[in-house]
Formats: structure tokens, sequence, C-alpha cells
């Protein structure tokens, strides 16, 4: 019996510029970067949501033919709408479209709130670090850890925020995104995206998608749309959605990229888990025959 895969779709905050590199190795995937087409600077928030669904959903046709069949499929805020790619929900063209239309929601949210931004909260625990930073209109968006976060809101107050958080021992560090996501900041974005998964061709998945604002399994189009919406507007709890992952039984996890932020979280979170990121190898059949050792 093959080991349960688990497949990781990762986020903004680790593309970089060859993050395309190892998926064009590969004929069908080359083809379909070719096919999207994508363009623009890699941290702006509209051009940068598709091109990490792109980049994600590239590296998962590169390697389809040889992985196992996952067992659970799991995307971290944008990865999310990557993991419905994978789990064979969306096409990839469909997919990187809906990413676009998010992207500009959120872009219109944030002219109504100008100047928002992440930061990246340790050392103090979540229940101390929200009452903290609710003082500077902050939210945690993410939660990461027992005593770690993301979180959310505008950048005339991050001083503010940063300074108390330090004060109460906690360590604190600006992330390269320029939008408050998963806060009340995005709440406008919601029934609009809402909308526009409900007309999208959104199928239900074949492979369950763990849900980031619920950390439960997602089997039907009504529960994706809601959950895929919701998630705009609302704290993702992926330290839950880890301990989900380790209860259904997963042994093996594959990040997709670009970057390693997750397969590196679930590894120290879950040591039994074996947890590798697409980027920790320099070609296919690395991945392949790391595969076929971890998954049988």
């Amino acid at each position: 019996m093959k080991a349960p895969l688990l497949i990781l779709c990762p986020g903004q905050g680790g593309q970089h510029a060859g993050m395309f590199d190892l998926a064009r190795t590969d004929a069908g995937a080359a083809a379909l970067l070719d096919r999207l087409a994508l363009d623009g600077p890699l941290f702006e928030n509209r051009s940068a949501q598709p091109l990490i669904v792109a980049s994600t959903l590239a590296m998962w046709q590169a390697i389809r033919n040889f992985a196992p069949e996952p067992a659970l499929v799991a995307g971290y805020s944008i990865g999310e709408l990557a993991a419905y790619g994978v789990a064979g929900a969306l096409d990839a063209t469909d997919a990187v479209a809906l990413a676009g239309m998010r992207a500009e929601l959120m872009d219109d949210c944030r002219a109504v709130h100008p100047g928002q931004v992440m930061l990246a909260v340790s050392g103090l625990a979540l229940a101390q670090a929200a009452a903290l930073i609710a003082q500077d209109g902050f939210y945690v968006a993410i939660e990461t850890g027992e005593d770690s976060c993301i979180a959310g809101g505008l950048l005339a107050h991050a001083g503010a925020a940063s300074a108390r958080l330090s004060s109460a021992g906690g360590h604190v560090t600006r992330l390269p995104v320029d939008v408050a996501s998963h806060t009340p900041y995005m709440a406008q974005a919601v029934p609009a995206f809402a909308d526009m998964l409900r007309a999208s061709p959104l199928r239900a998945p074949f492979t369950p998608v763990l849900s980031g604002i619920g950390a439960v399994r997602i089997e039907r189009r009504e529960s994706a749309v809601e959950h895929l919406s919701r998630q705009l507007g609302e704290k993702i709890v992926w330290r839950d959605c880890m301990q989900a992952c380790a209860e259904a039984g997963i042994t093996v996890a594959l990040e997709l990229g670009p970057g390693a932020a997750l397969s590196r979280m679930l590894q120290a979170r879950h040591p039994d888990i074996a947890c590798r990121s697409v980027a920790d190898f320099r070609s296919l059949a690395g991945i392949r025959a790391w595969l076929e050792r971890q998954c049988g």
C-alpha cells in the first residue's frame, strides 16, 4: 500500500525569478506556461497571485504523470486556489484567471483602505499578540503556531504595532505583501469573489482539499465556493490545518513551490511526516526518486 501523500500549494512570499525553470524542463508544463504567457512584478499583488498559481500548477503538470495520487491537497492563502487545480476542480487556465480576479478585488479593497501591510510575529502567545495588535487596528490573518502568526493592518500604524509587540518580547518582520489578506480589510471582496466562483467552471474536487479557514476537508462545489471566498476576509488557521493533515494519516508531503516555507513548517511541527519542497531538488528525476522511496 502506498503511503498517503499530501500536496502543499504555497502562498505569497517565496516567489523568485527562477520559479518556472524546473517545471519548464517538462514539455507539457513548458507548453502550459507558454499558453498562460504571464508577466509582471513578482511582488506586486495584481501579478503575484496569478504567477504563483501558474508556477504551482505548472509544477504539478510536470510531475503528475509519476506522482502518486494525493490523498489530500492543502493550500496557503492564494495557494488554496491552486490546490483546487491540483485536485481536479479547475483547469490551470481557469485557476490562473480566477487568481487575477481575486487579486483585483483585493486591490480594490486596498484602494478603500490605502497603505496596507502584513507582519510576521513570533515569540508571543496568539491571544497576547492578537490583543496587542488590535490596539493599532491590526488583525491576526494567519495562525502559524502557538506563538507565531501573520498580522495584517495599515502601514501607518505598523510602527506602533511593531513597537508594542517588541516591548512585550515579540519579534516582528515586515513581509513583502501589500494587502492585508484574511482580515476585515478585505471584507468587501468576499461576496464579489463568491459570485465569480459560482460563475466559473469550478467543479467538485476529485481529491479532498483542506479549507484554510476551517481545517476541514472540502469535497463539494458549494463548500469550495464558500470557503474560497470567505478566506479573503477571515483568518486562516494554518496550525490547525497542519494538525488535520497529521490526523488524516498523512506520512509524506510535497510542496509544489515556489519556496519551501510550508514543508518546513510541517516538518518542524510533525517530524514523523517526510516533507520536501520541489525547491529542494535540481531535477524532476530527483523528485520522482524521492516520491518512489517515500510512497512505495
